[in-house]
């Protein structure tokens, strides 16, 4: 069932640490029964889709928070799974424990399009460069594959000690990868060269999670096993901030978001619950409860006060305008 409230209303905000600490869920799908492993949103429409463990994937209409499609691969699995260009069509992980391929999966008539083989173990990461056709997956094979789209086979292997986080930087000519208290940063025209930068994390050695740029690409973070966030300048490697959370599992992920303009961070934690840091001051703005002890995952909407968590439910976290008294006395 989908919980609708007067929060559902869409004003044009400036995102300060008052209207952060404001936001509560202002619709949940509580039809899932099971973990949501993965959400993304299409950068261009209005669309969603959330992955889960019990292997299906889902589209919604972020526009009036309803779920448009569910489309089951019971015979894969599902874990990671991001939009590329087109609106409908979406590239997946299977969990399955025997096929570690990568799917191109068209929505609108649910037919696969194109398979990616290539990794042996879990893959763990996943990021598609949103300025064309090329994507790029980390395992725990120890290997990151590069990937065009168009052709199965992969273009590119980079080998890593430890588990990868991987990830693009809006512009698609840069791309991150993370693993053993470092990220290395590569020329995605390039990246046969190695890394064009190292950067260190500060002796935290833990396994990296997911690493993260912000929209204008100043900022990256990234989070460990441990329960760490770190936040850094992405063109000099300094290290802004560390935001600490409770641990995660080892099959588990640690999540963490940028807000549109890159002011906030907003992250899981180890005991379910979600947190809401700022960038510049380095303090806890806002946390919020969790649904069980499994960390959420958490995406935030593109150029939208709003983010959304998945855990054993789906929750759209909006600003609570009640709470304001500037937009509370206009009503």
């Amino acid at each position: 069932m989908v919980e609708f409230t007067e929060k559902e209303e869409r004003v044009s905000l400036e995102l300060t640490e008052e209207i952060l600490q404001s936001m509560e869920p202002g619709a949940v799908f509580r039809d899932y029964n099971c973990r949501v492993s993965s959400i993304d949103f299409h950068k261009t429409s209005t669309y969603m889709v959330t992955a889960s463990d019990d292997d299906s994937i889902r589209l919604y209409d972020v526009a009036n928070a309803s779920c448009l499609k569910t489309i089951n691969s019971k015979k894969y699995g599902v874990d990671l799974v991001c939009f590329t260009s087109h609106p409908t069509t979406v590239i997946y992980s299977s969990r399955n424990g025997w096929d570690d391929s990568l799917r191109l999966l068209s929505l609108h008539d649910n037919k696969y399009l194109r398979y990616f083989k290539g990794h042996h173990d879990r893959v763990v990461s996943l990021s598609l460069c949103s300025t064309g056709e090329c994507f790029i997956s980390g395992s725990l094979d120890r290997t990151v594959l590069l990937w065009d789209q168009r052709v199965e086979k992969c273009q590119g292997l980079l080998r890593v000690q430890g588990r990868p986080a991987a990830a693009y930087d809006d512009q698609g000519l840069v791309f991150a990868i993370a693993f053993g208290g470092y990220i290395r940063m590569f020329d995605a025209r390039m990246y046969e060269k190695g890394p064009f930068e190292i950067f260190s994390l500060g002796g935290d050695l833990s396994e990296a999670n997911v690493v993260k740029f912000s929209n204008d690409g100043r900022l990256m973070l990234l989070t460990t096993m441990d329960g760490h966030i770190h936040v850094l300048d992405s063109f000099r490697g300094t290290l802004l901030s560390t935001f600490n959370v409770k641990p995660v599992a080892e099959e588990s992920t640690l999540d963490a978001t940028f807000s549109p303009e890159g002011m906030f961070v907003v992250s899981g934690s180890g005991d379910g619950s979600t947190h809401a840091w700022g960038v510049r001051s380095g303090k806890q703005v806002h946390s919020w409860m969790g649904h069980g002890s499994e960390p959420p995952v958490i995406k935030w909407a593109p150029g939208s006060p709003m983010f959304v968590t998945g855990s054993s439910e789906l929750a759209f976290v909006i600003p609570d305008l009640s709470k304001l008294p500037a937009y509370a006395i206009r009503k």
